[in-house]
């Protein structure tokens, strides 16, 4: 990886222009927030292959390649072809899990295991740690203590979609575009995107309801829109696992409905699903499994026992009893 101030650059030429492509200033200026959805740590860059600058084209120095993405290099935010096999699912074990910002712990002592094939959705006040634990299972933050058992799956194989809050849409990516980056880790980050790739994708479109959109940009969407097209590049990936955080929040009633429906058929093919959800009724409705949550674990099993008065009583206080000011004690630090 390079260091800041050591990033590669082509010089491209065409008659009397140059053009001076420094991958330090895409990253500093607009790539990394535009591809917050994973990490700002240990970037790496991903052609496309698509639609870079035309002026980049011609002239054997040219570079043919697309939008640069950057992406963590251990999470594809992808997920899973409804054509196809797919992977076996995979469980997923935490173990004494801690997770910290700056000592200051916002997942502490969680253990539990969703198993393969389970449909969970994660619960909990605001912030109780829900997308702090989603973010340790997917592997884009470093637990304080314990930790994530994945089994033998890779955490590049995982499915991950954050917030779309996380998500800076002013970058100038196409639907289409955006949709194929959920392909690369199976083609490598400097390969090219085959018909075969170009078919799934139109098929991922279909599928979410967005045929005719693939020259779209991504930053002129409505949010239910824009959530389809994040759907939609799950479904190149053909993950075992699936995080979502967050994927109903801000969007109109029938994306959310057929989103659902997208979730019930990942499940119906034994993948192992986990969403961070605030709306309770729609997890009795639709999530078998739930882990109601308040920095540590308060109930977690079979959601009509989970979701009772009692237990969300009890997380509402939980919240309430931590401090915002709690940190790690030295003898945790130890155990661990």
């Amino acid at each position: 990886m390079y260091s800041a101030g050591f990033w590669p650059a082509w010089r491209l030429e065409r008659e009397d222009e140059c053009y001076l492509i420094t991958f330090a200033r895409l990253l500093c200026n607009t790539v990394t927030n535009s591809c917050r959805l994973l990490s700002r740590e240990n970037s790496f860059y991903l052609f496309s292959r698509k639609c870079f600058d035309s002026r980049l084209r011609s002239g054997p120095t040219s570079l043919e390649a697309g939008p640069v993405f950057f992406a963590h290099p251990s999470v594809a935010v992808a997920g899973h072809r409804l054509v196809g096999g797919h992977s076996v699912s995979a469980a997923i074990g935490l173990e004494n899990l801690t997770v910290a910002y700056e000592r200051r712990p916002a997942v502490h002592h969680i253990s539990g295991r969703f198993e393969a094939g389970s449909l969970t959705a994660i619960v909990g006040p605001n912030g109780a740690g829900k997308s702090t634990l989603i973010k340790a299972i997917a592997g884009t933050m470093k637990p304080a203590q314990g930790h994530v058992d994945r089994g033998r799956l890779a955490t590049r194989t995982i499915g991950y979609l954050p917030q779309a809050a996380e998500i800076d849409r002013s970058f100038p990516l196409s639907v289409a575009d955006t949709v194929s980056m959920g392909a690369w880790h199976s083609i490598g980050p400097f390969q090219s995107l085959t018909r075969n790739h170009a078919r799934l994708t139109q098929e991922a479109l279909h599928t979410v309801g967005l045929e005719g959109f693939e020259a779209r940009s991504v930053g002129s969407l409505s949010s239910g829109q824009f959530q389809r097209v994040l759907f939609a590049r799950l479904l190149l990936q053909d993950a075992s696992v699936i995080l979502l955080d967050e994927p109903f929040t801000a969007i109109d009633a029938r994306t959310t409905r057929d989103l659902l429906e997208l979730v019930r058929v990942w499940h119906g093919q034994g993948r192992t699903v986990i969403a961070v959800l605030h709306d309770i009724e729609q997890v009795r409705q639709h999530f078998p499994q739930t882990l109601l949550m308040a920095r540590e674990a308060i109930a977690w099993g079979e959601t009509s026992h989970v979701l009772s008065d009692a237990n969300l009583r009890k997380a509402r206080n939980m919240a309430e009893y931590w401090s915002p000011d709690a940190s790690l004690c030295d003898n945790e630090d130890e155990r661990s």
